[in-house]
């Protein structure tokens, strides 16, 4: 890892590593953040003129609304139990895990999460509502995908995008064999028996144990496909060691690279968000992170970190994303 004088130069990623060593810097959204900020794996939309985190909070997918992305409050959930088939599929879940919301076709489109934790016997269910106000009124349509023990992929963490070519792909994955990649049946917006996927992320473990990566989400951009995953621990409060990567294709289905040419099959990739913080600052773990581009134009990451003045309280964070001459992002945080 550089010096950090070098970073403070050189990566505009690390911007919050630097600022308290530039006299008058202005101050990042997330220094802005007020309200209820309590948000575990957020995905962030626009309706008028309304900003959405859908996070796991809570058991049943929190939501937190915003005007100006800057004050937020609680605005419920999406659920007010966990649905008889996700009981049934997955016994013993107690919750709704790391949503994906995209607006698809006139409608909202919600992918959640049913698992227990360290296992991979795991499901991704569908809803759907034609709004996200107040009237909501989410339509679940059940399984889309699932994982079993003799799976070598976990079935959770579900990121929905649409290719330059109009297709519809579900990427998805956490620990196991990685990152996978699956069409979606346009009409349903589900995985057909049978359906090819690709692998598009893993980290080949090391003789001591496993080496994570989850949490996938995939925007185009000038051109390219750019693959943001989450590697190492989160969930450990402030002893969590999550940080972010990023690699660009020419095809969704890869093979991505980071901006050295590492292959994030073998566990490469730019780091966008980085863990090895300063022991001072104040959040830890930055990870899970979704990507929303704004009416302007502007590219928003959103995603959790974990807060040393809270006891470690999984907390949201937005940062804008600005793109360099070689079209890669950084995350002005």
């Amino acid at each position: 890892m550089k010096a950090l004088k070098t970073i403070c130069l050189a990566a505009l990623a690390v911007a919050g590593a630097c600022e308290a060593q530039v006299p008058n810097a202005p101050a990042t959204l997330n220094a802005q953040l007020t309200g209820d900020l309590t948000v575990h794996d957020p995905v962030i939309i626009r309706e008028g003129g309304t900003y959405y985190v859908f996070s796991t909070v809570g058991r049943y997918v929190g939501i937190r609304t915003s005007k100006d992305l800057k004050t937020w409050k609680d605005a419920g959930a999406v659920f007010s139990e966990i649905p008889a088939w996700a009981k049934q599929a997955i016994p013993g879940t107690e919750g709704i895990w790391a949503p994906d919301i995209s607006y698809v076709d006139g409608e909202y489109r919600l992918y959640y999460s049913v698992s227990t934790f360290g296992s991979n016997r795991s499901a991704i269910g569908l809803a759907t509502s034609p709004t996200l106000g107040a009237g909501a009124k989410w339509t679940d349509h059940g399984l889309v995908v699932m994982s079993t023990k003799q799976s070598d992929f976990n079935a959770i963490d579900p990121n929905f995008v649409v290719d330059a070519q109009g297709r519809h792909w579900l990427a998805l994955g956490s620990f196991w064999s990685g990152i996978k990649l699956f069409p979606l049946d346009k009409n349903t917006g589900k995985v057909a028996d049978g359906t090819k996927f690709y692998s598009i992320a893993r980290r080949p473990a090391p003789a001591g144990g496993p080496a994570p990566v989850e949490a996938p989400f995939v925007i185009r951009h000038g051109g390219w496909y750019f693959l943001i995953v989450s590697y190492d621990y989160c969930c450990k409060g402030v002893n969590s060691t999550y940080y972010t990567v990023v690699g660009r294709s020419k095809e969704i289905t890869g093979p991505y690279l980071g901006r050295d040419g590492s292959a994030l099959m073998q566990g490469g990739g730019s780091i966008l968000l980085r863990a090895d913080l300063q022991e001072q600052q104040r959040f830890r773990g930055p990870g899970h992170a979704g990507a929303f581009t704004d009416k302007d134009g502007t590219t928003y990451l959103v995603y959790h970190a974990y807060d040393k003045q809270a006891d470690g309280k999984p907390t949201l964070r937005i940062a804008p994303l600005r793109w360099d001459a070689q079209g890669w992002p950084a995350a002005q945080y």
